[in-house]
């Protein structure tokens, strides 16, 4: 796990932070050299070991992260990060729909594979910073393919945060209920719009998104009652 050398030189209220995590070294100098070419991006750590890369790079916006590290699969630890509010690019080999999809559900933002080349690569992380739906050209082909219902999996924090935060809670409010921090909230709510979003259902305000969750018994009626009369001391968001 190294830092980058050239992150001093780029300003750091522009520039992007990326944390790119493999344990091949040759895809890491490939990654970090696709990523150089946009001012808009500055790598700020690397390695083949998530948390020491994280340690080291605690502010990174963007993970990439390989769903392959030392022969094993780790959509565990992708799990992990996502629940934390991490922005993780899922950056494989490993193409079939099946992998795909499953990182998804397990809360990547994006899934890009290795041989999709340097254009793809820069357009999925900056899509993925500004929390932007991307779709690369192997994630469309699985999408496309996937014969599931187009009701989005939410997380358990990700459904709890909806909750709180459809009670007019302010996203402060919700982040004190859950001990979180506010940007983890708005990692949240971002996540479940970008779900459905790739469901071909967008809920761009938050009364499309409610209505969105209540259509699929993601939320129910009586739940939001409940979770009302808890945050009553909590002021309402505008």
């Amino acid at each position: 796990m190294d830092a980058d050398p050239l992150a001093a030189d780029v300003n750091a209220g522009r520039a992007i932070g990326v944390a790119i995590v493999d344990d091949h070294p040759v895809v890491i100098d490939g990654v970090r050299a696709w990523l150089a070419t946009e001012p808009r991006l500055r790598v700020l750590a690397t390695g083949d070991d998530p948390d020491a890369v994280l340690r080291a790079a605690p502010d990174a916006e963007v993970v990439l992260l390989d769903l392959r590290l030392h022969g094993r699969m780790v959509l565990d630890k992708l799990a992990e990060l996502s629940a934390a509010g991490r922005r993780v690019v899922v950056y494989s080999e490993h193409t079939d729909p099946q992998t795909m999809l499953a990182a998804l559900d397990a809360g990547a933002i994006a899934f890009l594979a290795k041989h999709e080349g340097r254009e793809h690569c820069v357009a999925t992380v900056l899509a993925a910073a500004s929390d932007r739906p991307y779709v690369p050209p192997a994630l469309a082909g699985a999408m496309v393919g996937d014969a599931r219902p187009d009701r989005p999996s939410l997380s358990d924090k990700e459904r709890e945060a909806l909750l709180l935060w459809f009670q007019s809670m302010s996203k402060a409010s919700v982040a004190r209920r859950m001990q979180i921090s506010e940007h983890t909230v708005k990692q949240y709510v971002d996540r479940a719009r970008i779900k459905y979003t790739r469901a071909g259902r967008p809920a761009a305000t938050k009364a499309a998104l409610l209505a969105r969750a209540i259509e699929d018994g993601l939320v129910r009626p009586e739940d939001i009652g409940i979770y009302r009369s808890q945050a009553s001391a909590d002021r309402p968001t505008p």
